[in-house]
């Protein structure tokens, strides 16, 4: 008996109707005559999925008993002894009630599987395992029922259903996903359209990766080596020179001609070490391919054409992007080149492009160098061939013929220079005091004596340690100008970085700490000032552990003229590192200052806009202001007219005109004064835990009664606001939404938790306003559309984020379901209250 087969219908959120469509396999399955049964679907009080039912054979669920209620589970017995071909079991990660056979749904479904039945279930992608944390900082709810990722992924068929936000909304809306009591709460809370499409995101992405390894799974069963364009994959072919980046972004153009392009960048680095290419530029190049969407491989290999060939194969790629040789003509007599071998071995499947740049033909410079010093394997490699070479040589020549002095003179000369490429001078100067006492003692006459006979063979000696010397000498120093030149040339880099940091007007101090910290590997790097002699000193920026206080404190301190200083803890670093160092602390010197100016302009800035605003103020209320003042006047003037006899209802109506206008100007100066205080920077909040439904009803005392309907639990969190400052926003929010909703439709206000946030939404059915006025709105002296002039100068909205941002919260704008304009306050839960987290509806968290 075989093991059953798993498919699984994929959903971004419930509702998208998944349910819907294994229901509807369930029926496919049944008309072309297989034994096909439900072990466990929930319709969830949804008309459509419940006549979905119909017509399919059910199999009865098993009652369990918990905490004095009765809950009803699939029953796994009564599937296995009725042994259906396929099963239709609904939400795979459902925990079941305590009691049960498995704890889990999918283990009751791999015990289905197990015993040969085919399965057909479902999944929402936050009930991915591996996704909990992501999909709780998008939708700020944790998932308690989660399915591990590797069920899902061993899945036989995984469809995905799809729907966009919009279409979604508008089904919750019509009540087809939830009872109309819960609609308006879905909509504002999980159901958001940034939360339904970064969810939809994740389920796309996620059943791509799948279909991706699906392909591979397919290839490598079947032994597939060529290449299937599924979709556009490109290999940029990286020589670590500076025409790799014109051929990232042309690989980058051509994947964007087509859906779903991928680009791959590849270094292929020689086995043996020997290459031309420049880390640096290999890193900026490595940089620009990860910030254009790319990734970077670094890949080793014999041959660089075949490397590169394999990795393309292996990666599935469809095109090869390589640059035009560098080499000189004459250089082609060595070989045809890598670029064109590559477009001769890439076969049919493999489109190969080869792309001219500024360094075509230009010669690829002198090769970077492998090391400062000589590496300590090379180190006794010289010493044994300084020390043990001799005597082996002897051993070898007094077994062999007589080939006479000079030749025995010339093979230990060969024996020196093999220990000075080694080990440098010291094994070479060791070598040619060995060699001399052997060839003296054992090949010079007289033999077995260290003396000299004849005079010649004297100044072969002398000769013979000369040159060995020599050798030695050039050796050594060639590695120690080779340590100097790397050193040097990353004195070079590290202040041409600086310099291009002025030019580009970096203004990160903590960057600029870090990137020092990391050049001199110090464990902390701290800038200090003082203003004079005799003051303490502080530390104006600093990374790291254990910074140090004071220079005398530190490791390393590189003073900055008379008032700062650069301290460095966590070891004594040379002197040849200091002149850098300065370099350094010059440039954390010239940052600070220049964060300084920033700040002052940012001032001077808000000085400017501070004029500008008193400008506009005087503009936007010279009719505004003396609108309700003339109906004041005009009403007082009538009252002490002596040639009219006013009636009492006529009194009325004048003073009742005289407060109507009076109650406009308090309420325009007002919010001028609340201008003018966000704009100085005067609102200083203070903070206090505060229930919200305290606020809310006081901030609705001048409203018509009547034309506002609230909607605010008791049991939410409390708040951390400015209770005056909340009761003036909600006020002005509340103002704006009645004066635009249309006569008969009440204002919503209502209000909800969210992880850590109260949500406030005040919901009207007016007009609305399109996505590109949305946050114009708020902008002080803003009329949207044909309000009237007496509607007021537009600062309502302006103060009421403004008081909202101050106490840490956010004021946005969003569209209602239906027609009109939500707007949300969210804001922050008192501290040491916690949240009450908000949960789904039961349809969506089973």
């Amino acid at each position: 008996m075989g093991r059953g087969k798993l498919r699984i219908y994929l959903g971004a959120a419930p509702g998208v109707g998944k349910t819907y469509a294994m229901l509807s396999e369930g029926h496919r399955r049944v008309e072309r005559g297989t034994d096909c049964v439900v072990a466990f679907v929930e319709h969830h009080g949804r008309p459509r999925t419940e006549v979905m039912l119909h017509g399919l054979e059910q199999i009865p669920r098993r009652t369990l008993a918990y905490r004095d209620t009765t809950f009803t589970e699939m029953d796994v017995d009564a599937v296995l002894a009725r042994k259906p071909a396929v099963a239709l079991v609904d939400e795979l990660p459902h925990t079941n009630v305590p009691g049960s056979r498995n704890s889990k749904r999918w283990q009751d479904v791999e015990e289905l599987l197990a015993a040969g039945i085919d399965v057909v279930s479902t999944v929402n992608i936050q009930h991915l395992e591996s996704l909990g944390d992501v999909v709780e900082s998008i939708t700020g709810v944790r998932q308690k029922e989660t399915v591990p990722d590797e069920v899902v992924r061993r899945a036989d068929q995984i469809e995905l259903v799809d729907m966009s936000p919009q279409a979604l909304r508008r089904r919750m809306a019509h009540g087809n996903i939830y009872k109309p009591d819960k609609v308006d709460a879905a909509l504002s809370n999980y159901f958001r359209p940034g939360n339904l499409t970064a969810l939809r995101e994740l389920a796309l992405l996620w059943t791509a990766d799948r279909v991706d390894e699906y392909l591979q799974e397919y290839r490598t069963e079947h032994r597939v080596s060529k290449i299937w364009g599924s979709r556009e994959r490109i290999v940029v072919g990286l020589t670590g020179g500076p025409e790799g980046r014109t051929l990232i972004r042309r690989a980058v153009r051509l994947a964007e001609k087509g859906a779903g392009g991928e680009v791959l960048a590849v270094y292929i680095a020689r086995s043996d070490g020997l290459t031309a290419a420049s880390p640096k530029e290999l890193a900026v190049q490595r940089t620009l391919v990860e910030d254009l969407g790319g990734t970077f491989h670094h890949v080793i290999g014999d041959d660089v054409s075949s490397g590169l060939l394999e990795f393309a194969r292996g990666v599935n790629a469809t095109q090869i992007v390589l640059g035009v040789s560098r080499r000189r003509s004459w250089q082609y007599v060595f070989g045809p080149g890598v670029s064109a071998t590559v477009a001769r071995e890439s076969g049919t499947d493999l489109d190969v492009h080869i792309v001219t740049h500024d360094e075509a033909a230009k010669g690829r410079g002198l090769p970077v160098a492998r090391g400062a010093r000589l590496g300590r394997s090379r180190t006794l490699w010289g010493w044994f061939t300084g020390i043990v070479g001799p005597a082996l040589l002897t051993l070898l020549l007094g077994v062999a013929p007589d080939v006479g002095l000079a030749n025995d003179v010339l093979l230990f000369l060969a024996l020196t220079v093999a220990a000075a490429l080694f080990g440098g001078l010291k094994p070479a100067l060791a070598s040619a005091a060995v060699g001399s006492v052997l060839l003296n003692y054992y090949f010079t006459p007289p033999i077995h004596e260290l003396t000299i006979s004849d005079p010649k063979n004297m100044v072969a000696l002398v000769i013979f340690v000369g040159v060995a010397i020599s050798v030695a000498s050039v050796v050594d120093l060639a590695a120690r100008r080779t340590h100097q030149a790397a050193r040097l040339r990353a004195e070079a880099e590290t202040l041409s970085f600086l310099a291009g940091s002025v030019l580009r007007g970096e203004t990160s101090l903590e960057s600029l700490l870090e990137r020092v910290r990391e050049t001199f590997v110090m464990d902390s790097v701290a800038l200090l000032e003082r203003r004079a002699e005799s003051d303490r000193w502080s530390c104006v920026a600093g990374v790291g552990t254990r910074r140090a206080d004071r220079p005398e404190d530190a490791d390393v301190d590189m003073p900055v003229g008379d008032h700062l200083a650069l301290a460095l803890t966590g070891r004594v670093l040379p002197a040849e590192d200091r002149r850098v160092l300065g370099a350094f602390a010059a440039q954390a010197a010239v940052v600070l200052d220049r964060q300084r100016l920033v700040g002052q302009a940012e001032e001077a800035r808000k000085l400017a806009e501070g004029n500008k605003i008193r400008t506009s103020l005087l503009a936007a209320v010279s009719h505004d202001l003396r609108t309700p003042l003339a109906g004041i006047k005009a009403s007082v003037s009538s009252l002490r007219a002596d040639d009219v006899d006013w009636s009492e209802e006529d009194r009325a109506e004048l003073l009742a005109g005289i407060e109507d206008g009076a109650d406009r100007l308090d309420h325009l100066v007002g919010n001028l004064l609340d201008v003018s205080r966000l704009e100085t920077g005067t609102v200083t909040p203070v903070i206090r835990e505060t229930d919200v439904d305290e606020v809310v009803p006081m901030a609705l005392v001048g409203v018509v009664e009547g034309s506002v309907e609230l909607d605010i639990p008791e049991t939410l969190p409390m708040v951390a606001v400015d209770r005056g400052l909340l009761e003036r926003a909600v006020a002005n929010i509340v103002e704006n939404a009645v004066t635009y909703s249309p006569e008969g439709e009440p204002v919503l206000v209502a209000a909800s938790a969210i992880a850590d946030r109260v949500e406030l939404r005040v919901v009207d059915r007016g007009p609305g306003v399109p996505d590109e006025a949305k946050d114009r709105i708020f902008g002080a002296f803003q009329r949207y559309g044909d309000a009237p002039r007496g509607a007021g100068v537009g600062l309502g909205l302006a103060v009421a984020r403004g008081f909202v941002e101050a106490m840490g919260g956010t004021v946005s704008a969003e569209d209602t379901p239906g027609g009109g304009l939500t707007m949300v306050l969210s804001l922050r839960t008192a501290e040491g209250m916690p949240p009450s987290r908000a949960e789904l509806p039961a349809a969506t968290t089973t």
